[in-house]
């Protein structure tokens, strides 16, 4: 399998709007910054993250904005982060700064508080994974009044997944550009998403390097892909 996904994670990785990103060496060698928010409505209930990432100029450079079918706050906090950090990896910013209104991960990331939620604890293997692979990695906690832009975003997201007109962000026209984004598949024990399906996923090309993680003895893939019945995998624990 993948040495990564292409899609937050153990969770579709979001669609990511780029907004005249800088090629300069100062650019690609400084800091970053992502204000991420996740939520859902009822919990769990409709799900969705939302991330403003800016430059090292405070300029932002991409909006990333995800539904995720029927899940938890957490998960969709994770979500975001984990959105956050593969925008980092596959556009080659090998320095981030989180910035969340999520004090239960925040203190998770930074080893304060244990992970004792069983659906919990992969999201965090996985962002621990990630934060790895960059040069330089902080996290810190905000009350939510300074995490507006990235709230938005996620309300925006679980706007599109419930086929919500999305509300404009206080003082602001309606962010634009963000694609639709396809609901994570769900789980096994969650109630049917009582929203209207997305399109199909796509199938995985036969020689394709895919990865997932397992639960309960079941492999699930990442990045909004599927196989077909009857093939042979090869699985590498990482």
């Amino acid at each position: 399998m993948p040495s990564r996904p292409t899609a937050p994670g153990l969770f579709p990785v979001s669609s990511a709007k780029p907004a005249s990103i800088s090629t300069s060496r100062d650019l690609k060698s400084g800091w970053i910054t992502a204000h991420c928010d996740g939520g859902a409505r009822g919990n769990p209930g409709p799900a969705g993250y939302g991330a403003e990432v800016t430059g090292p100029d405070g300029s932002v450079i991409a909006e990333l904005s995800e539904f995720l079918g029927i899940r938890t706050n957490n998960y969709a906090e994770y979500s975001g982060l984990l959105a956050s950090l593969q925008y980092a990896l596959d556009h080659h910013h090998p320095r981030l700064k989180v910035i969340s209104d999520s004090e239960l991960m925040v203190k998770q990331i930074q080893g304060k508080y244990k992970v004792n939620s069983p659906d919990l604890k992969p999201l965090w293997q996985e962002a621990k994974n990630r934060i790895a692979r960059l040069e330089g990695f902080e996290i810190a906690h905000a009350l939510r009044h300074k995490n507006k832009a990235a709230d938005a975003l996620a309300n925006q997201a679980m706007d599109r997944g419930m086929r919500r007109s999305p509300a404009s962000p206080a003082g602001s026209g309606a962010v634009s550009g963000v694609p639709k984004a396809t609901p994570y598949p769900q789980r096994s024990e969650a109630p049917a998403n009582p929203y209207p399906a997305a399109p199909a996923t796509p199938v995985a090309k036969a020689d394709a390097m895919l990865r997932g993680f397992t639960r309960d003895g079941v492999v699930h893939i990442l990045g909004g892909t599927t196989l077909p019945d009857g093939i042979f995998v090869k699985i590498i624990r990482e």
